[in-house]
């Protein structure tokens, strides 16, 4: 059987993923960087390392696999995005990894960027979107804010345009940093989610987004959840805020650019997307017939980091050479 393997090294986890030629997924192995209790995330350098010091345990994993198998190719992450200058030094990890791999075995090597893995993992259950000639995206996670225009060609991904962006914080950098504000695990995305769930809703305080024209601002939404656990609010009701803030400013972000594209399909990926109270907001408020978009969200556990994109892109890619 011939499989495709993937290598992803982001910011907060190591991953190696096979897939076949049809698509299934065979391995999806993940090891999550550590970051020690009450730190609010890692120096390059040292998620570098870790990846270095991961990378072999991973391929351990997946390595009962590949007996008898052929590997055809390797998917990789190698930049954070496709422009000139996007840079970042974790992906050296993965990106060396697969380029030894590569030269050893005699076989294609596909270099992709962060931001293509995350949108392959999110439209894997999405036959429609695979047919679409151009969608929206939106990457929200601890490294990207982003809302994108994503154009389909020979090379799958033939053009992504970013239409708006995050000025200051990223969306999963405000989580965390409120997170841990509040006593809870870096990355704390999931306990907060827990929290916001056992809110009284009825009682929450505001936080207000900050939509531009072609930007939007999570500063000013930090201070304002600081503030409010100083005064003393239910860390339940401050998370609920700050989650519905975020949903907020995706639906402004959202429906101004679907109505100026005349584009009604909208994929979610990246890991603040895995939020159920995010996607349950988005949901009631833009699949409402006065707003009339379609949603697509990566599967929860595809919306975080993962190599699975990238053993997928490794597939197509080889498929449409």
């Amino acid at each position: 059987m011939s499989i495709f393997l993937g290598i992803d090294t982001s910011a907060y986890t190591s991953s190696l993923a096979l897939v076949d030629k049809d698509q299934h997924i065979l391995a999806d192995e993940r090891i999550i960087l550590e970051v020690k209790k009450g730190n609010r995330g890692l120096r390059q350098s040292e998620a570098l390392f870790l990846h270095i010091k991961n990378l072999p345990f991973l391929f351990e994993r997946v390595h009962t696999l590949t007996k008898n198998q052929e590997i055809q190719a390797i998917g990789v992450s190698a930049w954070p995005r496709r422009l000139d200058g996007s840079y970042m030094p974790v992906f050296m990890a993965g990106h060396s990894q697969a380029r030894v791999l590569s030269s050893f075995w005699g076989i294609p090597l596909f270099e992709v960027s962060h931001q293509e893995v995350h949108i392959m993992a999110g439209i894997k259950n999405e036959p429609l979107l695979l047919e679409k000639p151009e969608f929206l995206a939106v990457h929200f996670s601890g490294g990207t804010s982003e809302l994108l225009h994503v154009k389909k060609g020979k090379q799958l991904f033939q053009e992504i345009e970013l239409l708006s962006a995050g000025s200051d914080l990223h969306a999963g950098q405000l989580l965390d940093r409120v997170g841990v504000a509040l006593g809870l695990t870096f990355p704390a995305g999931k306990e907060l989610e827990t929290l916001a769930c056992a809110s009284r809703i009825f009682s929450i305080p505001t936080i207000p987004s900050a939509v531009k024209d072609r930007s939007f601002s999570f500063s000013g939404a930090e201070t304002r959840a600081l503030t409010l656990i100083k005064e003393g609010y239910l860390p339940e009701d401050i998370a609920f805020a700050l989650l519905r803030m975020i949903a907020n400013t995706l639906e402004k972000i959202v429906l101004k650019e679907a109505q100026r594209l005349d584009i009604k399909d909208i994929l979610f990926v990246g890991g603040v997307m895995a939020n159920s109270l995010i996607r349950k907001r988005l949901r009631d408020r833009l699949e409402h017939p006065a707003a009339g978009l379609n949603l697509y969200f990566a599967e929860p556990s595809l919306s975080t980091d993962n190599a699975v994109g990238a053993a997928l892109l490794a597939s197509y890619l080889s498929t449409a050479e």
